[in-house]
């Protein structure tokens, strides 16, 4: 068989390395496309002199847009089948990537297992983007809910890796040595406040809200060649349990990082990935807002000018972001669709 009908939960094995195919090469039209379709307003990535002058070579690619260029070219061999992407641990963005840059993946099957029903199983992977030299650029975990070809077919021995629930501060610190923050231009960059204007459990309300449309969320996740038929195919996701296409998830991620602007203007980067959780789906027509918590206010060893804050960040759909709403109990308040922990930098 000439085509690709996608692996099912069968077709993967525990240890084994997969090489994405379609290498990605970036460009400046790249990033424009990003920022029409999100609204991204942070001056690293909108500016070459503001990024020039606080040490960047230049200004660097949307860091998101650089993980759903790394997750696309996993998606045909990992997910193509999957009836949901469940989670992600142990992101961590380690250097810049800049227009030009080529990008390609390669991801290990860390865990495998069968759900009760017999139907589905989860697959977890850590996959690794490289950049044309063969440098890395980005790694992370996730794990996916996979269909089985055939429920009768034996299951695989568990294995449930084990992740730690947060990246240590000391990692993220190889994000800054380049960077010369004390030239940092707070005017430019669209706020005043500083590492030490947050303090641990403070909520920030992101005021704005953006609805989402069927073509524009169709054109990003072509844009990251991620070929899930759920997100494209009417007659495919009719058949879904949804009942209809269903928004790619990295999008609700892009869309909170872009209004979190409004209360996080000088957080320049996002240097990891703690956790998240896709709660609950998001359709075309939906209106998403969004608000964050202060988890943690993270000083780095041997810097006076630049910090870490490790941020909850809360979607929600279809209601306002400052009645806060999040997990209840067990469970997520109604409206909630995504949950993201994860640090970013920010300049004291």
């Amino acid at each position: 068989m000439k085509t690709n009908a996608g692996r099912f939960f069968e077709d993967f094995s525990l240890g084994e390395t997969i090489r994405h195919a379609t290498p990605r090469t970036l460009t400046v039209g790249d990033q424009a496309l990003y920022t029409a379709l999100y609204g991204s307003r942070f001056a690293v990535s909108s500016s070459e002199h503001f990024a020039r002058s606080i040490g960047y070579d230049r200004a660097p690619l949307d860091d998101l847009l650089v993980f759903h260029t790394v997750f696309g070219k996993t998606v045909p061999d990992v997910s193509l089948n999957a009836v949901a992407n469940l989670g992600y641990a142990e992101g961590r963005f380690l250097a810049p990537v800049y227009p030009g840059d080529t990008l390609w993946a390669v991801s290990e099957v860390i865990g495998l297992k069968q759900s009760s029903n017999g139907e589905t199983g989860i697959v977890w992977v850590r996959t690794t983007g490289f950049n044309q030299d063969g440098a890395r650029v980005l790694s992370y975990c996730r794990w996916v809910l996979v269909r089985k070809r055939d429920p009768a077919s034996p299951a695989p021995e568990p294995h449930v890796p084990t992740l730690a629930p947060v990246v240590a501060a000391d990692e993220i610190a190889r994000h800054a040595p380049a960077l010369t923050i004390d030239s940092y231009d707070f005017d430019l960059a669209g706020a005043a406040d500083r590492f030490g204007d947050y303090s641990d459990g403070e909520r920030i309300d992101h005021v704005d809200a953006m609805t989402v449309e069927e073509a524009e969320h169709q054109l990003a996740t072509r844009l990251y060649q991620n070929t899930a038929r759920v997100h494209f195919d009417r007659m495919a996701a009719e058949k879904s349990r949804f009942g209809k296409r269903l928004i790619y998830g990295g999008h609700v991620i892009s869309l909170a990082r872009a209004l979190s602007f409004n209360g996080l203007a000088n957080a320049f980067t996002v240097a990891a990935v703690n956790a998240g959780r896709h709660v609950a789906p998001l359709f075309a027509g939906d209106t998403v807002s969004a608000w964050s918590e202060v988890l943690a206010t993270c000083p780095l060893a041997g810097r006076d000018d630049v910090g870490a804050l490790r941020l909850r960040t809360v979607a929600v759909k279809n209601r306002p972001s400052g009645d806060f709403a999040g997990r209840e109990g067990e469970g997520y308040a109604e409206g909630v669709i995504l949950d993201l922990d994860y640090w970013v930098l920010i300049p004291r």
